[in-house]
């Protein structure tokens, strides 16, 4: 997955209003203790963090 990908589906989950607010903001234990963004920017793969956001956000297994 490329970040690109990554970007598009959480603000698909989200919103455009609410995704860089949130993945910048919203701490998660499984990355680290690190928001979505500070993964990322770690080199945490793209695909990865997505399965992190995707628990997270209990999204339906459609949206994997």
């Amino acid at each position: 997955m490329r970040h690109t990908e990554f970007w598009r589906r959480l603000e698909s989950a989200l919103g455009p209003a609410r995704v860089r607010s949130w993945a910048s903001s919203h701490v998660m234990p499984a990355l680290g203790n690190r928001t979505a963004v500070e993964a990322l920017e770690a080199g945490e793969d793209p695909k990865a963090v997505w399965a992190v956001v995707h628990r997270t956000l209990e999204l339906p297994e459609s949206e994997r």
